[in-house]
C-alpha cells in the first residue's frame, strides 16, 4: 500500500460513516411517514411485524454499525497522525493534516498556507516520498 492510499483510509470511512448517516435519515423518514391502512379484512395472524418495526430494526443495525465505523476512524485518524508526525517537517506535517485529517481541498490548503497550487503539490509530492519512508520503515 502506498503512502496515499494509506492516507485516504481515513477519507473514504468518513465517506462510509457520511453515506449510513444518509441511509439512516431515509428510514427514518420512512418509519415516521408510515401509516396503517383501515379495512374490514381480516388479517393474517402470521404476520408479526409491520413495515415500521422492519425499518426500526434496519435503524439499530445501521447505527451500531455507524458506530463501530466512527471508533475505527477514530483509531485509524490516530494512527495516520503518528505517521504524520513522524515526518521531520512542521510544513509538511501540516499540508497532510489539512488534507488527509481534515479532508480539506487543495485550493483552500493552497490559501491557508500561501501556497501556489504548482508549490502545494510539489510540497505533497516531497510528503508522500517521507511517508513511504516511514511506512516501510515500520512495516
Amino acid at each position: 500500500m502506498t503512502a496515499k492510499e494509506y492516507l485516504m483510509q481515513a477519507k473514504f470511512l468518513d465517506m462510509r460513516i457520511s453515506s449510513k448517516i444518509q441511509q439512516v435519515e431515509a428510514l427514518n423518514d420512512l418509519a415516521t411517514s408510515a401509516s396503517s391502512v383501515l379495512t374490514d379484512m381480516p388479517r393474517n395472524p402470521n404476520k408479526a411485524t409491520s413495515k415500521m418495526a422492519d425499518a426500526v430494526a434496519k435503524i439499530v443495525d445501521l447505527q451500531a454499525e455507524i458506530n463501530r465505523d466512527i471508533d475505527e476512524l477514530v483509531d485509524l485518524k490516530k494512527e495516520i497522525s503518528s505517521t504524520i508526525k513522524a515526518v521531520p517537517s512542521p510544513e509538511l506535517q501540516t499540508l497532510l493534516e489539512k488534507r488527509y485529517l481534515c479532508f480539506q481541498s487543495w485550493e483552500i490548503i493552497a490559501v491557508d498556507m500561501g501556497y501556489s497550487m504548482h508549490h502545494l503539490y510539489k510540497l505533497h509530492n516531497q510528503a508522500l516520498d517521507i511517508c513511504n519512508g516511514i511506512l516501510k520503515r515500520d512495516t
